[in-house]
């Protein structure tokens, strides 16, 4: 069964992380992504870390149900193939560095004179204007702009930590995901394309601006502090393991209280001051009463309890965590090179539509010939491209 962007067709042009990511997620959803990259190929096809078989493990993941195309954008040639792709096409991606599709002449401004209904979507680091556009730009350094890297430090320290993970990438990626399919809703509306502009710098103010920035909200009245609280404190050692407890409510609270046989400290004047509950006093009675536990028959009390917790999963032991397996979260297929594979399904679960993982990540140049014959190039044509080194 189709998905639910089955019949749109997308050139991806992006490299590395946050654009391949959202070409991906629309391409779980049916579009037919056609990737089109250099003669050198993306990036991030070069094996580095998990791979095998010369796959790896994190392309194989952003490029799954795509095509791949290979065109040397700076010939005249393949320019003009590209121009002629861009005719049937519903949408262009590209993430390259402020005015290098300019400097190819395959800009919005040109390729919107092809096909006025094209969505260009532009993803960026910083924006195309600003003291900061032209700098090179990956996640740490917009962790770091954007105050996640002074968010994660440690109050006892006060050094910045940055998130182990490209959290800003994956943002931006389905960001741009919803925004180039609200484009597309947008446009058979209207009966036309139009430019959009995704950055990775704005997409992590906005992930943080609803509680993380909340004291620089209100204009006149900011009220700055050193730290946030961290969520570090969720965290609780038992004795053979460690839980995460998150409670919001006060009824949560005295669920760990009666899970831990304590008395409700939050009402016990021991464990307060003038200025409220001393919280060094606080935490050394709830951490020792933790560690009195073995994690599984605490896991059965906060259960009890109501208690919103989880058993803090190494990443070893995630793929047997008894809930994804239930929900089916990750698949397992056979890649042509790679062989057994594992990777997290397609999250949206379309009821008539339904996300599926239907291609493998080509190898490069995988579809060139077939793209081109659909674009109605004839072997000969395709064979005199080849030999002019303007496709592959």
């Amino acid at each position: 069964m189709a998905g639910p962007l089955d019949g749109i067709r997308i050139l991806d042009l992006c490299t590395i992380y946050s654009g391949p990511i959202c070409a991906s997620i629309l391409g779980d959803q049916g579009a037919d992504v056609v990737k089109v990259e250099s003669p050198a190929g993306d990036f991030m096809r070069t094996p580095a870390g998990v791979s095998r078989n010369g796959v790896g493990a994190a392309f194989a993941m952003m490029n799954r149900n795509k095509r791949s195309v290979v065109l040397d954008l700076k010939t005249a040639d393949g320019k003009a193939v590209f121009e002629k792709l861009v005719e049937t096409a519903d949408v262009v991606m590209e993430n390259y560095r402020p005015g290098v599709m300019e400097r190819l002449g395959i800009h919005y401004e040109a390729l919107k004179a092809i096909n006025p209904r094209i969505v260009f979507a532009s993803i960026n680091g910083v924006g195309h204007s600003g003291p900061y556009a032209g700098r090179r730009v990956y996640d740490a350094i917009v962790q770091s702009i954007s105050g996640i890297g002074s968010l994660q430090a440690d109050p006892k320290v006060g050094r910045p930590e940055l998130i182990n993970s490209l959290i800003c990438d994956k943002l931006t990626s389905m960001t741009a995901a919803q925004s180039i399919s609200s484009a597309l809703v947008a446009r058979e509306r209207t009966g036309v394309g139009q430019r959009v502009d995704i950055s990775m710098l704005e997409s992590a103010l906005f992930f943080l601006w609803s509680d993380n920035m909340l004291p620089w909200s209100l204009v006149g009245d900011e009220a700055p502090y050193d730290w946030a609280p961290s969520h570090a404190g969720m965290i609780r050692q038992t004795k053979d393991g460690f839980v995460c407890v998150m409670p919001v409510q006060q009824d949560e609270w005295r669920g760990i209280f009666a899970a831990l046989d304590l008395p409700v400290l939050t009402e016990d004047p021991a464990y307060h001051t003038e200025t409220g509950i001393d919280m060094v006093k606080f935490n050394e009675t709830v951490d020792a009463a933790f560690a009195t536990f073995e994690t599984k028959v605490l896991e059965a009390r906060l259960e009890e309890q109501q208690v919103p917790w989880a058993r803090v999963n190494p990443r070893d032991e995630v793929v047997n965590d008894p809930q994804i397996v239930a929900m089916e979260s990750l698949w397992e297929y056979d890649h042509p090179f790679a062989g057994p594979i594992r990777q997290a399904r397609p999250p949206g679960r379309f009821s008539e539509t339904p996300s599926e993982i239907f291609r493998p990540s080509p190898e490069l140049g995988e579809h060139t010939t077939e793209v081109l014959e659909e674009a109605g190039y004839s072997k000969d044509a395709i064979r005199s491209l080849r030999a002019s080194d303007a496709i592959r």
